[in-house]
């Protein structure tokens, strides 16, 4: 029992594991390890939340508005910097002076899936990111999300125009394709993030593994063992560097294309 389980997941079902599975016969669902009702990936996406509300709290203590630090300058960076690829940047290249009312939530959405993505990085952790029903979850949250601002901005009536198209003619044709787009936007959101973050974290660890073996081996090699060994300490900066690089476009693409759906819901021309 606990097969495959990470340190950090064990420790979480130790110090949860009870009430979580109370809970879950409650709701009469049934976890594959009734030990450990906490698969890893819902650990670390706890871990994740955890870390980020610490982070927030610390960093909210610090701000200042006449002499920012470099951490308040990288956070303000993602909200708006000189490149417009900021979250607010894109809110507002987008959706208009009413997309600063966004900003925290698809803000949170995308902060949430950067850290989830980069922190497989560290040994013994994973990205929650590389299992399907992560990026699943948070696809709903976003599918949700957009429907209901577009309620919000025109009504249900106004909103449920938008899948009638421009032609009234056109309705019964339009509204069946733009029920199933809308649709497909949870298997596109979903599986553009999973595939990418389950091949990058595969490689990255198995490399990581590759690496490792070979150290250990060149420890029977002797004198040479020892020159050769910077192999094996250098291999892994490559993959580490495209593990990095696919975790920070996925979050960017998780997070403007949200912004495009806000934007198409909210939009006057809805």
């Amino acid at each position: 029992m606990g097969e495959g389980l990470l340190w950090v997941t064990i420790a979480l079902n130790r110090l949860l594991g009870k009430p979580v599975g109370a809970l879950l016969a409650a709701l009469h669902i049934h976890p594959e390890n009734a030990e450990f009702p906490i698969p890893n990936h819902v650990a670390f996406e706890i871990v994740v939340f955890a870390l980020a509300a610490v982070f927030f709290l610390w960093l909210r203590a610090r701000i200042a508005v006449d002499r920012p630090g470099g951490t308040q300058q990288c956070m303000e960076a993602l909200l708006t910097n000189s490149m417009g690829v900021g979250i607010r940047d894109l809110l507002d290249d987008n959706v208009g002076h009413d997309g600063q009312k966004y900003v925290a939530m698809l803000g949170s959405i995308g902060i949430f899936i950067l850290i989830c993505n980069l922190v497989g990085l560290f040994p013994t952790f994973m990205s929650p990111t590389a299992v399907v029903s992560v990026p699943l979850g948070c696809a709903i949250v976003v599918f949700i999300y957009y429907n209901w601002v577009g309620v919000v901005k025109h009504g249900v009536l106004g909103h449920g125009k938008h899948f009638l198209g421009p032609v009234l003619a056109m309705s019964p044709i339009m509204l069946p394709i733009e029920i199933v787009s809308n649709l497909a936007r949870l298997l596109s959101l979903t599986v553009r993030l999973w595939v990418n973050m389950f091949v990058s974290e595969t490689l990255y660890i198995l490399f990581l593994g590759l690496m490792l073996e070979m150290y250990l081996y060149m420890g029977h090699l002797g004198k040479w063992g020892y020159i050769g060994a910077i192999i094996p300490l250098v291999g892994p900066v490559p993959f580490i560097l495209l593990h990095i690089f696919v975790a920070v476009l996925q979050a960017f693409v998780f997070t403007i294309l949200p912004v495009i759906y806000v934007a198409g819901a909210v939009g006057d021309e809805h």
